[in-house]
């Protein structure tokens, strides 16, 4: 079969290597249909390397894949061949501790898609776990199931931030990410979600969405602005979304008194923590690492009337071109929300 290798720093290509094989117990077969580019795919080719995640030896990239099922394992009763699917690319060991304590997205020994050494699934077909493998309702494209990968990401910041009814949010970037984490705020109950960031033309993709509103970070200060919205309180609810140290500045003072942070954005370096001013202003802290027991609630949610994933994708790539679409990604178009690569 055909798979798009990343051989080493600077050099990938689409080889032909074996097949998966038939399922074994509890594992489906799926023939991929259309995966998207996360920015650790481009690292990994750009770099070679991610924190201590290092390319030592030829690795397939992908792991925002939505495809059909071709064959079950035994013991796999809950989907069956022709089903449209999507997955999660994260298969944790299940006697961890971590997965026994309801933390799975954290434990040491998961395998997770194109993370060296664990190939991922640009390739023409996979094998994964029944478990992790969620069905794709008709109402929804292969496009959008590739989407809900970072969608879960909006949706454990989401959740991991405990949302009330009526919260005002407040996003810091509006990258990929971002972008699904204000999706998400906004259908997890919050009345209004701020976002900004210093690319309007990633601004201009939010316009017409009830509840979103845009703020120019070269023009407006996050702060002030909802601050002027909410008689001088701020947001109960704030996502840091970009990883970029010089939003740490003035995080800790951004959210309402009592208000809570939640860091989604991983900086590459250590961030200066303003602690005094956390405490004197009751802040809580939150962090998300990936997802867990997110995927079926983002399928469900983006299946429905209040969140529609089909506009941020910007432009889907024949796999023959699959060099050419990391290109684009490299050019950072200011329009661009994710490239997507068609099997």
């Amino acid at each position: 079969m055909r798979a798009l290798m990343l051989h080493e720093k600077n050099r990938m290509s689409i080889e032909e290597v074996e097949a998966p094989g038939a399922p074994g117990p509890g594992q489906v077969r799926i023939a991929m249909h259309t995966v998207g580019i996360c920015a650790s795919d481009v690292h990994y080719w750009t770099d070679g390397k991610i924190g201590p995640f290092v390319v030592e030896a030829p690795m397939i990239l992908g792991h925002e894949g939505a495809g059909t099922v071709l064959e079950v394992g035994e013991g796999v009763t809950d989907l069956a061949v022709g089903d449209r699917v999507v997955m999660e690319p994260g298969v944790p060991d299940p006697t961890s501790r971590a997965v026994k304590e309801g933390n799975y997205n954290v434990d040491p020994g998961v395998e997770f898609w194109a993370t060296p050494p664990v190939h991922g699934c640009l390739a023409d077909e996979v094998l994964h776990p029944a478990a992790y493998t969620y069905r794709l309702p008709e109402s929804m494209s292969f496009a959008e199931g590739a989407l809900i990968e970072p969608f879960a990401v909006g949706m454990f910041a989401a959740t991991k931030a405990e949302i009330s009814p009526g919260d005002v949010a407040a996003v810091v970037g509006a990258g990929t990410i971002g972008i699904m984490t204000a999706l998400a705020a906004l259908a997890g109950g919050a009345s209004t979600v701020f976002i900004s960031d210093v690319l309007p033309e990633k601004l201009a993709l939010l316009d017409g969405i009830d509840g979103i509103v845009t703020v120019d970070a070269t023009q407006q200060d996050l702060g002030e602005t909802v601050r002027d919205a909410t008689g001088g309180w701020g947001p109960q609810v704030v996502f840091e979304a970009t990883g970029a140290a010089p939003a740490y500045k003035a995080l800790w003072s951004l959210p309402a008194p009592g208000g809570r942070i939640v860091l989604v954005g991983m900086p590459v370096d250590p961030v200066p923590f303003d602690i005094a001013t956390a405490q004197s202003r009751g802040i809580s802290l939150e962090t998300v690492f990936r997802y867990a027991n997110v995927h079926q609630k983002a399928i469900d949610l983006a299946a429905s009337d209040a969140v529609d994933l089909s506009p941020f994708v910007s432009e889907t790539f024949a796999f023959d071109d699959s060099v050419q679409a990391f290109e684009r990604f490299l050019e950072g178009r200011p329009t661009d929300v994710k490239i997507q690569i068609a099997l």
